[in-house]
């Protein structure tokens, strides 16, 4: 991403930086009302958003919201560029990947004093995800506004078929060695163009019709649908300590033999080759009965099981070396642009998407779980309405098997070599243990 700032944006991010400070004083009528930009980059919660931006404009006639839904790629770009150019939106969706470098760049608000001012509960949200938001400074940046684990999605039909009952893929089990039960079962699910499956004399590795798992991609430096619920098992973490590490474990033989057999899948053809994924949507891919099993995030359950003709199970993930499962747990929350020239009303705003009214809202779409405790057991419900059973997803969080994103500074930097040495292994071009040299690299970013 480009680091550049103009310097009309750091003068408006100072003004902005005054603005919000003066809110507990009344601030200025401009920067109370008005229009307000909102962005974010899933459409499956757009519609939830919408409501809570008309919503809140009853509550608050004098504001109004416009919200704009870019994709993933798409908005990460234009809000860069945004920064730079002075023309980000007042308030945005934010990452955990993300925010660190937006605060050592000047490009966010803390929202300390309007959080004391306005008697923010903090303690609303689910375990650990307030504190999240807060940066090395010791400062605020974001309210909470939804969390995600793992779990695996699964075609109901193509694993009848294949003899794999609800009850074995609830049960799976995993290790580095010989992928326990859970490569058996992806194994056993693959059907080459012959029809021969994956575990059977004959099978045609190079021409194969149904892959037992499908692939997302290499993961990079998190792993977070690909690889973590499974490196997660095995003792190892991404960094030294958890936000703000500064030592990261890339070359730790722990992690390096769980990838090699990662990526022996795709060299087994019971996953498909990292190529073939360039451009495409395993959740499609995965509709189009291409795939059996996809492990994948929260935040597509809508998308899963809205395939028509599709029926899908949602599984745990598999329990592994330590006996337990594991999932990567993640949260965003909504960050407001330092040079807004509505720091008045953008506070409104976030403190709002932070309530029970809008996460109630978001609640009842089923689509994601929201961050507060209360809305989030009535998203279970409203999946449970549409005859969605998402323990899976959230059993984790109740029985403690969960860790956090990895929160560091130099994300960006970090992912630019991280990137193409797991794209390098899981493609089979170079082996799990060229990510030692890699590690090496990351580690002199801290130096």
């Amino acid at each position: 991403m480009n680091k550049k700032k103009a310097l009309g944006s750091l003068a408006a991010a100072a003004a902005a930086v005054l603005a919000l400070s003066a809110c507990g004083n009344g601030g200025s009528a401009e920067a109370g009302k008005g229009e307000i930009n909102y962005w974010l980059w899933d459409a499956n919660q757009l519609p939830a958003y919408k409501q809570c931006a008309d919503d809140f404009h009853k509550a608050n006639p004098d504001i109004t919201v416009k919200v704009t839904q870019r994709g993933w790629d798409d908005y990460w770009g234009t809000l860069t560029n945004g920064f730079v150019a002075g023309t980000a939106p007042d308030v945005f969706t934010d990452h955990l990947a993300k925010y660190p470098e937006f605060v050592k760049n000047k490009q966010i608000l803390a929202l300390d004093d309007a959080v004391k001012k306005d008697n923010i509960d903090t303690g609303a949200y689910n375990s650990g995800l307030a504190d999240l938001w807060v940066g090395q400074d010791g400062k605020r940046y974001g309210l909470p506004k939804d969390w995600d684990t793992i779990a695996l999605f699964y075609n109901k039909k193509l694993a009848a078929d294949a003899g794999v009952t609800p009850e074995q893929m609830a049960s799976l089990t995993w290790n580095p060695q010989d992928g326990g039960t859970y490569e058996k079962t992806i194994a056993h699910l693959t059907v080459d163009k012959n029809g021969k499956r994956g575990d059977e004399p004959g099978f045609d590795k190079d021409n194969v019709a149904v892959y037992g798992l499908g692939l997302n991609g290499s993961g990079s430096g998190q792993g977070q649908t690909e690889w973590s619920y499974l490196t997660g098992t095995t003792g190892w973490t991404h960094t030294d300590k958890n936000p703000w590490g500064t030592h990261f474990n890339y070359d730790d033989p722990k992690f390096q033999q769980s990838i090699d057999w990662f990526a022996g899948l795709a060299q087994k053809g019971y996953m498909p080759k990292l190529e073939t994924t360039v451009g495409a949507s395993m959740a499609d891919t995965f509709a189009a009965g291409k795939s059996v099993i996809n492990a994948h995030g929260s935040w597509m359950i809508g998308q899963y099981t809205g395939y028509k003709d599709i029926q899908v199970g949602i599984a745990p993930t598999p329990t592994g070396v330590n006996g337990k499962r594991s999932s990567m747990y993640n949260g965003l929350a909504d960050s407001i642009y330092a040079g807004t020239k509505k720091p008045e009303a953008a506070v409104k705003w976030v403190e709002y998407l932070g309530s029970a009214a809008c996460q109630d809202v978001v609640a009842s779409k089923a689509v994601v779980f929201p961050a507060i405790k209360s809305s989030a057991d009535k998203a279970v419900d409203a999946f449970k309405a549409k005859g969605v059973d998402v323990t899976p997803f959230s059993q984790q969080v109740k029985d403690g098997t969960t860790f956090l994103f990895p929160i560091a500074d130099k994300a960006a930097k970090v992912d630019g070599i991280m990137k193409p040495a797991m794209d390098a292994v899981v493609s089979g071009k170079a082996p799990a243990s060229s990510l030692t040299q890699a590690n090496d690299q990351v580690n002199a970013l801290f130096k």
